[in-house]
């Protein structure tokens, strides 16, 4: 029996196990697939550091090149890198990871030119639909002519351009701890923020796992889990470092900590970019996550922006940033998207805003942040649950019959409080949970609706 895709195809990527749902043959079909819907004959291919990933780009340039498509064979890439090619040699794309999955997993994310995204409502489910239908029988597409497939290497031409985007040359000398899990970031760092391709900048890098190494034999390359930036957060406070910054598996999330190893969180982290792009922008839109704290549309707006709130996810946040131009956005979970990056995400870009920012100021980092932090989060909090959805329409119902509450459903459920809490409760798109997100202008509000909302889904 064919592999199902309908079981990898996620909302905005594909997402799956080596060797029983993903296969060369899976990933050949896919890349012809994806000429075809698309149309586009132009390709850049590139992978992370996991042994399937240099098998799986050859399968996908097959099809693809079977179907006519010209197809640049990048290697080893960054998720960011893979989104510069597409932007700078105006093709589309295709990046073989799994991002921050174990390792016996793997991934496709894909691009139009210009880094335009890929998901199930923009091509990825006809995509799919097709692919299932090569492998099920169907002939797959055969071009009369087929396309060329050769490899280059966009390292140096990546490191050039990030550098152009935020001028770090003037900055107070830094002494920066960089976990990169053993992921891309060992490939990427170096590049930009070191002196291995560039003049070198007033950074002292001290470098953690930055072996490519796809079994993480260190730690999951999944730095918003805690337990993953133990390492990172001793090694700054060893060390007497200004900060640490950690990356997950493909290097397009970044996360940082402050010199006394304390997390800042994406939502700071947003504000501060978002402050820092306004001014030089005045008036311009920024995006933001449904689950980033409140403190960041209020900060745009303090700012002169013009605050957005989206759904969770890369597409959605992507598609909203180009129809409103706007020039940056920012998500809870360490993504941040940059008009001038081809609306898509950095965790590089992320980094040198934030490496820029603190190089300029006299202050530590935790004093930087300490401004754009103004009430209490929960984190998230995951329910195993048989019905997510009943669960959502139970909490709805409560929430509805309570006067002064409010609730919407942009993306799963949000409820407000009169006194300024408020939650979020979304199903994960690949496990039977429930994530929650609470936040109030103090502890006992937060604790109050968290606690609440976790009584009905756990009852």
């Amino acid at each position: 029996m064919a592999p199902q895709l309908s079981e990898i195809v996620k909302a905005y990527d594909v997402r799956g196990l080596v060797g029983s749902q993903l296969t060369a043959e899976v990933m050949e079909a896919i890349g012809a697939a994806a000429v075809a819907v698309t149309g586009e004959r132009r390709w850049a291919v590139g992978h992370d550091m996991r042994d399937s990933g240099p098998g799986f780009a050859a399968a996908f340039a097959r099809g693809a090149t079977a179907a006519g498509a010209d197809v640049v064979e990048a290697g080893l890439c960054s998720t960011d890198m893979l989104y510069y090619i597409a932007g700078a040699r105006d093709v589309a794309g295709a990046m073989f990871t799994a991002s921050h999955n174990p390792a016996e997993y793997n991934g496709l994310k894909m691009c139009l030119p210009a880094a335009r995204p890929v998901g199930l409502d923009t091509g990825l489910a006809d995509i799919r639909d097709r692919a299932q239908a090569i492998l099920d029988g169907e002939p797959a597409p055969r071009a009369d002519r087929p396309g060329t497939a050769t490899g280059q290497d966009f390292l140096a031409g990546y490191a050039a351009y990030m550098r152009g985007l935020v001028d770090l040359s003037g900055i107070r000398p830094l002494k920066v701890v960089v976990d990169a899990g053993n992921g891309m970031g060992g490939h990427t760092v170096p590049a930009v923020l070191g002196d291995r391709l560039l003049e070198a900048l007033p950074l002292e890098i001290d470098p953690l796992y930055f072996e490519l190494d796809g079994t993480f034999p260190n730690h999951e390359a999944n730095p918003l889990e805690p337990a993953n930036i133990v390492d990172l957060q001793a090694r700054v406070r060893r060390t007497g470092a200004d900060l640490g910054l950690a990356f997950d598996g493909d290097a397009d999330r970044c996360f940082v900590v402050d010199a006394a190893g304390d997390p800042v969180t994406p939502s700071s982290i947003t504000a501060l970019i978002a402050a820092r792009e306004l001014a030089k922008h005045p008036g311009d839109a920024i995006c933001h996550n449904l689950i980033c704290s409140r403190a960041v549309p209020e900060i745009i707006a303090e700012h002169g922006g013009r605050p957005l709130r989206t759904r969770v996810g890369h597409s959605y946040i992507k598609a909203v940033m180009a129809d409103q131009d706007a020039v940056f956005g920012g998500e809870h979970s360490g993504h941040y998207y940059f008009r001038e990056f081809w609306f898509a995400d950095t965790g590089m870009l992320a980094a040198m805003h934030v490496l820029a920012a603190l190089g300029g100021s006299d202050k530590p980092l935790a004093e930087l942040s300490e401004e754009f932090v103004r009430y209490v989060p929960s984190g998230e909090i995951n329910s195993k649950v048989a019905d997510a959805n009943s669960k959502i329409e139970e909490v709805a119902a409560h929430y509805d019959a309570q006067d002064g509450a409010g609730t919407d459903r942009l993306d799963g459920l949000t409820v407000t409080l009169p006194d300024g809490a408020w939650a979020n409760l979304r199903p994960s798109n690949t496990e039977p949970l429930l994530r929650l997100n609470a936040e109030g202008p103090d502890q006992a509000s937060m604790e109050r609706l968290r606690d609440d909302i976790l009584r009905i889904v756990r009852n």
